[in-house]
């Protein structure tokens, strides 16, 4: 006899466990098929193990300018343990599993370990959209479910021609498992995996040049976040070319690392380094899960939902990475909620792309929430920006780390709260205070009006919301 369950959930990442913990606490009977391991990709391949090296590389970088906080350092005593940061990387992931893990078992949901495929009708369900699944034993076991939610996640895009072989040209998966640090490393793509792991890697030592083929980094960020972040990489020696393409067909490897040729306009220069990174985006897991068993649609790659996150089958939906939104765990994990919450019946808050918060965890840190400025424009506004220095926030120079900024975009004539946009340390931390007050729709003047503790980075914020009305208390 098949597994029966009220909801059945394909992919165990952050969309599909969180869509398993919000069905089971509506007393629904729940399990979760995954392949691998518990957590998906942001858990073993994404989030937490890069940000786990990005802090190590950070507490390596700050100890090599201790006599900055007047702490006398050898710094020839400075020595890094890669080896010693990779098992650290481990044991955060572990952790963190385990504790997944453990939050299945308290909430009831089932974990079935397996590939699954959506299959047709059958005798035990008259619509598609059970699963067939593949156990790690080879056996097959059956899952009819009441409602189907795919969270397959993504893996990353490839260049044809910079096909990823592990040793020398990598993926971010790949990254993530080297036992040694190159020499020198060429990063292709200038998105938020390519700005991470070129920040990660000069920290630690590594010569770092990034190619991204549009005109700035960070391309889909507002533009002054784009040049603060161009600007602190150069300045710790990582080569950036903007506006400049690789030549996959060029790529040539030997035992001294790898070559290729890259175009910016009418010049061509061949670069030389010891590894290749690809990070160039994202493709949708989509094949093998059964999907032509049903009538749901692919759309340039992806599965095409409908606002209420159904395919075109009603009873069956999609969240997360799969569908080509906003690709971020805590995006995946909203939309799980909104699934379920609307296959219950219940009526979801429905989550506006870009009131969705974006986070770089680069040194410095980068976090935005709303419109860019140019994107303010293109959507009717007439934005008012006011911009605020961490240089004139006093826990800034007292932590040691004044570079950086907030600025906010607001409305001139309604005064609506439109972006808010920050670069320096610790702001992943505060843009959580600029999303709720979109959410809530507060407008500047009443979260400047709130208080911001001193000494406290967050008042940079504060202050930031109080000159767009020209009312500055620190700059």
């Amino acid at each position: 006899m098949p597994i029966q369950v009220d909801v059945a959930v394909l992919g165990g990442g952050p969309g599909g466990y969180t869509a398993a913990i919000r069905a089971a606490q509506e007393g629904k009977k729940v399990a979760i098929v995954e392949q691998a391991k518990l957590g998906g990709t942001c858990l073993h391949q994404g989030c937490i193990p890069s940000k786990a090296l990005l802090r190590s590389a950070e507490v390596y970088a700050t100890l090599l300018h201790a006599d900055t906080y007047g702490i006398k350092v050898d710094r020839e005593a400075v020595k890094l343990d890669f080896a010693g940061v990779q098992e650290r990387k481990e044991k955060t992931v572990d952790q963190l599993h385990r504790g997944l893990q453990q939050l299945m078992k308290k909430h009831g949901i089932e974990i079935i370990r397996g590939r699954g495929r959506i299959i047709g009708p059958s005798i035990f369900s008259p619509k598609s959209g059970s699963l067939a699944v593949e156990l790690e034993d080879g056996e097959m076991e059956s899952v009819v479910s009441r409602h189907l939610i795919v969270a397959t996640g993504s893996r990353p895009r490839l260049l044809p021609g910079l096909e990823a072989d592990g040793e020398q040209v990598l993926t971010s998966d790949d990254a993530l498992r080297m036992e040694t640090l190159p020499s020198s490393m060429l990063i292709a793509g200038g998105g938020v995996i390519g700005i991470e792991w070129a920040s990660m890697l000069s920290d630690f030592g590594v010569s770092v040049t990034l190619v991204e083929a549009a005109s700035r980094v960070l391309p889909g960020e507002d533009s002054d976040v784009s040049a603060a972040v161009s600007k602190a990489l150069a300045a710790r020696g990582v080569r950036i070319l903007t506006g400049a393409a690789l030549l996959p067909e060029s790529l040539r490897k030997d035992g001294d690392g790898v070559s290729v040729a890259v175009r910016k306009g009418e010049t061509e220069e061949r670069l030389q380094a010891q590894r290749l990174l690809v990070s160039i985006g994202r493709q949708a897991n989509v094949e093998g899960i059964g999907l032509e068993n049903t009538d749901i649609a692919v759309q340039d790659g992806w599965i095409k939902v409908k606002p209420t996150l159904q395919t075109a089958e009603p009873h069956i939906y999609a969240i997360g990475d799969v569908t080509g939104g906003v690709q971020l765990a805590h995006a995946a994990a909203h939309e799980g909620i909104a699934a379920v919450e609307h296959l219950l019946g219940l009526a979801p808050h429905p989550a506006a792309p870009h009131r969705i918060p974006r986070c770089v965890y680069s040194r410095p840190e980068t976090a935005s929430v709303g419109y860019t400025e140019e994107q303010a424009r293109a959507a009717g506004h007439d934005p008012i920006t006011a911009r605020i220095p961490f240089a004139a926030i006093a826990k800034a120079i007292v932590q040691g780390d004044p570079d950086g900024f907030v600025k906010v975009i607001a409305d001139r004539g309604t005064q609506d709260l439109l972006g808010v946009h920050m670069v320096g340390a610790h702001v992943t931390e505060l843009i959580a205070e600029a999303s709720l007050a979109q959410f809530l729709d507060a407008a500047p003047w009443e979260v400047g009006a709130s208080f911001h503790p001193h000494p406290s980075l967050s008042e940079g914020l504060g202050d930031a919301m109080l000159a767009t009305l020209g009312k500055s208390l620190s700059f």
